[in-house]
C-alpha cells in the first residue's frame, strides 16, 4: 500500500508540474517515421542534422551520424531506463555501468573507456544543447523533453567539446518557440515503476520572449533481496527482502527564449536533478571457472555483507545562456555554462559475504566501497562565428575554454577479514583544457563538396592528493606522489568530400584525426599505491560511404566503411587490489560496417535496421595486463599467454595483450524495428510495434577468458495500442525485454562477480499533444 502511495504522489507532482497545459502532448521529432502519416505516397520525411553546427539535409553531411528521435527514444524509455537505453540502438554504439545511474561509459566503434574512477577520462564525449559535459556524473545527466540525438561516429576535434578520439553523442531538447504547445508521455509497470517525460511551452510576450518547462520523474521499488544473513557491518542480522534495485529520478528545467530584436536572440536554460538510487549490483560468484554461464543465478537475489544496501545519491544543477547575433553575412554565438553536482555511491565491491568466498580456504573480499563527489564545478566559455550566406564558400571558426575542478573521497573497507580499517583518501582534480578552431567548406562544383576543419587544443590534468590512507594507528603509510600535473598540446583536423551522384544517392570519404589528453588515476592511493598516468592517445581514422533515397523516397539507406589507428592508446587494468591501473599501450586498429535503413514498404507499414560489424586489436607485444587472481590463485581461465610475477608477497599473474579485441567493443550489432497502423472508421487508428537488439561477441577485459565475455545477447520490446485521430493522444500496453533475458553485461574479475540487465517491465503508456 505505501508504494501504491508513493507513485500516486510522484505521479501527482509530475502532472501539477505542468498544471498550466490546457492539455498534454508529445511533439513530432525530425527524423521519426510513423507510417499513418508518411505512406509510399508520401515518401519518408527529411532529417535535419547540425553535425556540422548549421542545419543541414542529413544526406549532404559528409559525416557519418546516427539519429534517433525524441519520440524513439520516449519509447526505449518508457520502462524507466536511462541514458543507456540508446546502447545498440545507433549502429556503432554500445554503452555499459558498473556503478549504477551516475556513471555511464560510452565506446563507438569499439573506441571508450572502461575506467571506473570517477575522474577518468572518456573518448565519446556527451554534448546537450551545445554544452560539453565532461565529468561522468554528468554525463548521466537524464535526457528528456528531447527533439532529436544524433551520434557523431570518428574523432570530432574541429568543432565540437573539447577533445575526442571516439566521437559524440549530441542531445536536442525541444525549444521555446512563439506557438504554445505540450507533450507529455507517462507509463505505469512492474516493479511499481513509474516514468512521465513532459514539457510545456509558449510565449509570455508575443515575438519577444517565450518559455519551456520540462520535467522527468521515474520510479521503481525495490525488488531485490539481500539474503545474508550473518554479521555485517551495519548490524543487519537477517535477511531483507526488496532491499535494493529501485530509483527515484526527478528532473526539472525551464528555458527562457528572449528576442528583443530579429537579430539578437537570448536562450537561458536553467536544470536541477534530484536521484536517489542504488548503484550496481555485483552477483558474487554467479560466474564458475571455465563457463560464463550464469542461468543459475537470480537476477532478484544477493547476498551482501556491506555496502548499507548499496546506495547512491547525487543533486546536480547548471545554467547555460546562448547568445546569438546575425550580423547578415556571419552569426555570432556565445555559449556560457555552469554545472555543479554532489553526491555519493556506496556498495558491495565484491558482491557478497567474504567468508562465503573462499580462495585456498581464506575467505577474501573488500567489501564497503564508496565513492563522494564532495563538490564538482564545471565551467565552459565557447564562441563561434560562422557565415550564414547561401553561395559555394562557407566558414565558421571559434574557441572554446573548459574548467572542471572537483574534490572526491574514495573509501574501502574489508569487513571480517580485518584488512585495511582506515582506508579512505581525499583527492583534487582539476582539468583546464582550451582549444581554436576553425573549418570551411566549398561546393567546387555543381555536384562535389569539399570540406576541412582544424583544432589546436591544449589539455591539462591535476591530481592532488588531500588526505593518505592512514593506518588504524593514525600513522600515513603512503609512500606515493601526492601532486602529479600532466599537459599537452596537440591538433586535430578532418578533410572531407561529398559526391552527388544524383539527387537521391550522395557518396563520401573523410579523414580525420582525434586527441585525447593525458590522465591520471588517483583512486589507487586508497590501498597506499602511488598515482597511474597515461600519455595522450591519438586516432587517425579514414571512412568512406554513401547516403541514398531509393525507390520513390520508400527506402533510407546509409551506409559507411571504416578504419582506425590509436597511437598511445590509454588502456586501463587492474592492480592485485582490484584498483584500475592506467597504461598506455602502442596502439590499436579497428576496421568494420555501419549501415542503417528505414523502409516503408506498403502504406500502413514502417521497418527501420542497423547493422555494425567490427574488428579491434590491441597491438603491443611488451604490454601485459593483470588478471584475476586472489591468494595467489588463478580464479577464471586465462587463454592467453601470461607470466607469473610477485606482488604484495603473493603470485600475481599477467596476460599478453597483444592481438586481444578492445573490451566493450561488440563484434557486431543488429537493431531492428517495424510498426504497424490499422486504420479505424474514425480517422484513429490501432497499432502495434516492436524493436529488438542482438549483440555479438564482446570481451569485457582487457585480456581473453572463458568466463568474462558475452555473445548473443538480446532484448526486444512490444506495444500494441490506439491513437486517437491526429495523434492527439496514445494509450498503449507495452513489455521491455519482453522475453526477460538476463543478460551478462560486466563483471568483477577477481571475484568472478556478474552485471545483470535491466528485468522485464511489462506496463501501459500514455502519450498526448497539444499545440
Amino acid at each position: 500500500m505505501k508504494s501504491v502511495i508513493k507513485t500516486a504522489a510522484l505521479l501527482g507532482a509530475a502532472w501539477g508540474t505542468l498544471a498550466a497545459a490546457p492539455a498534454i502532448a508529445q511533439v513530432a521529432d525530425q527524423g521519426a517515421v510513423t507510417p499513418a502519416d508518411n505512406g509510399p505516397e508520401q515518401g519518408l520525411g527529411e532529417i535535419t542534422v547540425t553535425a556540422e553546427r548549421r542545419s543541414e539535409n542529413l544526406n549532404r553531411v559528409p559525416v557519418s551520424v546516427g539519429v534517433v528521435s525524441g519520440t524513439d527514444l520516449r519509447t526505449f524509455q518508457q520502462s524507466g531506463e536511462d541514458i543507456l537505453a540508446l546502447s545498440g540502438r545507433v549502429p556503432g554504439l554500445y554503452a555499459e555501468t558498473t556503478t549504477g545511474r551516475i556513471f555511464p561509459r560510452f565506446y563507438i566503434r569499439g573506441l571508450g573507456n572502461i575506467d571506473f574512477y570517477l575522474g577518468a577520462s572518456q573518448p565519446v564525449s556527451i554534448i546537450q544543447d551545445d554544452v560539453v559535459l565532461e565529468h561522468v556524473v554528468l554525463k548521466s545527466n537524464p535526457v528528456f523533453d528531447v527533439d532529436q540525438v544524433e551520434v557523431l561516429r570518428g574523432p570530432q576535434g574541429s568543432l565540437f567539446g573539447r577533445n575526442t578520439t571516439a566521437g559524440i553523442i549530441k542531445f536536442d531538447t525541444i525549444k521555446p518557440t512563439q506557438q504554445f504547445q505540450s507533450r507529455a508521455t507517462a507509463s505505469i509497470g512492474s516493479y511499481n515503476t513509474i516514468n512521465m517525460d513532459a514539457g510545456v511551452g509558449g510565449p509570455l510576450i508575443r515575438d519577444v520572449l517565450a518559455f519551456r518547462l520540462s520535467a522527468l520523474v521515474q520510479h521503481r521499488d525495490n525488488w531485490v533481496d539481500n539474503v545474508y544473513s550473518g554479521p555485517s557491518a551495519d548490524g543487519t542480522l537477517t535477511p531483507k527482502k526488496d532491499a535494493m534495485g529501485g530509483f527515484t529520478e526527478r528532473d526539472v528545467r525551464l528555458q527562457l527564449l528572449l528576442t528583443p530584436t530579429d537579430t539578437l536572440s537570448f536562450n537561458l536554460a536553467g536544470h536541477a536533478r534530484w536521484y536517489d538510487g542504488t548503484s550496481t549490483l555485483f552477483h558474487r560468484g554467479a560466474l564458475k571457472k571455465g563457463s560464463n554461464d550464469v542461468s543459475a543465478e537470480p537476477r532478484d537475489q544477493v547476498a551482501l555483507d556491506e555496502g548499507r544496501d548499496n546506495p547512491q545519491s547525487y543533486d546536480t544543477q547548471g545554467a547555460s545562456l546562448r547568445a546569438a547575433w546575425d550580423m547578415g553575412p556571419a552569426e555570432l554565438t556565445s555559449i556560457t555554462a555552469y554545472e555543479t553536482t554532489a553526491g555519493f555511491s556506496k556498495g558491495d565491491t565484491d558482491g557478497g559475504a567474504a567468508t562465503n568466498f573462499r580462495v585456498n580456504g581464506v575467505p577474501n573480499g573488500y567489501g564497503l566501497s564508496q565513492g563522494q563527489v564532495r563538490g564538482l564545478d564545471q565551467w565552459t566559455q565557447e564562441v563561434r562565428l560562422a557565415s550564414t550566406g547561401g553561395g559555394p564558400f562557407k566558414w565558421q571558426l571559434g574557441g572554446i575554454y573548459f574548467d572542471s575542478r572537483d574534490i572526491t573521497d574514495f573509501y574501502q573497507r574489508a569487513f571480517l577479514i580485518g584488512a585495511n580499517p582506515n582506508n579512505w583518501v581525499r583527492l583534487h582534480d582539476v582539468n583546464t583544457s582550451w582549444g581554436v578552431f576553425g573549418q570551411v567548406s566549398y561546393q567546387a562544383t555543381d555536384r562535389l563538396t569539399l570540406t576541412a576543419g582544424g583544432r589546436i587544443s591544449e589539455d591539462t590534468k591535476r591530481t592532488q592528493l588531500l588526505r593518505t590512507a592512514d593506518s588504524a594507528a593514525g600513522v600515513s603509510t603512503y609512500r606515493g606522489r601526492r601532486d602529479v600535473r600532466l599537459s599537452d598540446t596537440q591538433p586535430s583536423w578532418d578533410l572531407s568530400a561529398l559526391y552527388e551522384v544524383n539527387p537521391n544517392l550522395n557518396v563520401y570519404v573523410r579523414a580525420a584525426r582525434g586527441f585525447r589528453g593525458p590522465t591520471i588515476q588517483g583512486r589507487s592511493a586508497v590501498f597506499n599505491s602511488d598515482f597511474t598516468t597515461a600519455n595522450s592517445e591519438t586516432n587517425l581514422s579514414f571512412e568512406t560511404g554513401f547516403k541514398s533515397k531509393l525507390f520513390d523516397n520508400t527506402l533510407r539507406l546509409n551506409a559507411a566503411a571504416f578504419a582506425y589507428r590509436v597511437k598511445g592508446i590509454q588502456l586501463n587494468g587492474n592492480d592485485s587490489d582490484g584498483n584500475g591501473v592506467l597504461f598506455n599501450a602502442d596502439k590499436a586498429i579497428a576496421y568494420g560496417l555501419e549501415a542503417d535503413a528505414q523502409w516503408l514498404p506498403v502504406r500502413n507499414l514502417a521497418f527501420s535496421a542497423g547493422v555494425s560489424l567490427l574488428h579491434s586489436e590491441i597491438r603491443d607485444k611488451r604490454v601485459f595486463a593483470q588478471t584475476c587472481g586472489l591468494n595467489g590463485v588463478q580464479v577464471c581461465t586465462v587463454l592467453d599467454p601470461f607470466v607469473t610475477r610477485t606482488v604484495f608477497g603473493a603470485n600475481a599473474y599477467f596476460a599478453q595483450i597483444d592481438g586481444n579485441p578492445l573490451p566493450n567493443a561488440p563484434e557486431y550489432n543488429v537493431n531492428v524495428a517495424a510498426k504497424y497502423d490499422i486504420p479505424l472508421a474514425n480517422q484513429g487508428k490501432a497499432f502495434i510495434s516492436t524493436d529488438w537488439n542482438i549483440q555479438g561477441y564482446t570481451n569485457f577485459v582487457l585480456y581473453r577468458t572463458k568466463e568474462f565475455y558475452s555473445n548473443g545477447n538480446f532484448e526486444g520490446g512490444l506495444s500494441i495500442g490506439y491513437s486517437a485521430p491526429g495523434d492527439d493522444w496514445s494509450l498503449s500496453l507495452f513489455a521491455r525485454n519482453i522475453t526477460n533475458e538476463k543478460n551478462l553485461k560486466g563483471v568483477i574479475e577477481n571475484y568472478m562477480a556478474a552485471v545483470f540487465n535491466e528485468p522485464r517491465i511489462i506496463g501501459i503508456s500514455f502519450s498526448g499533444k497539444y499545440r
